[in-house]
């Protein structure tokens, strides 16, 4: 057996490759948003799904926690580099899939 390097798509999937953390990268593209916010801007996501993403995404250098409370300690989040320079893709993927659903078919 050969150890291989990923491609580069899977290695940027391995990074942000579902639903809930593309979601939240498109969330913090505005600006730093709290916990709370991100939950309010992401219907239907669980909180225990949401903390993961975010973790998720602060070890993968995506994402940044800042405290702005000290008791209890609460964590706003933002975007690093390495996330803001997703935004591109993003948009590339939010227009295509926009072209998609305009072009499909009614159920």
């Amino acid at each position: 057996m050969t150890d291989r390097r990923p491609l580069p798509l899977e290695a940027a999937l391995d990074r942000v490759g579902d639903r809930w953390s593309l979601l939240v990268v498109e969330a913090l593209l505005d600006g730093p948003r709290r916990f709370g916010e991100l939950g309010e801007a992401l219907a239907g996501i669980a909180p225990n799904i949401l903390t993961d993403r975010l973790r998720r995404l602060e070890r993968s250098g995506i994402v940044r926690s800042s405290p702005y409370q000290e008791r209890p300690t609460r964590l706003a989040y933002d975007l690093t580099a390495d996330g803001r320079d997703l935004a591109s893709a993003l948009r590339l993927l939010a227009d295509w899939g926009a072209r998609r659903s305009a072009d499909a078919e009614p159920i």
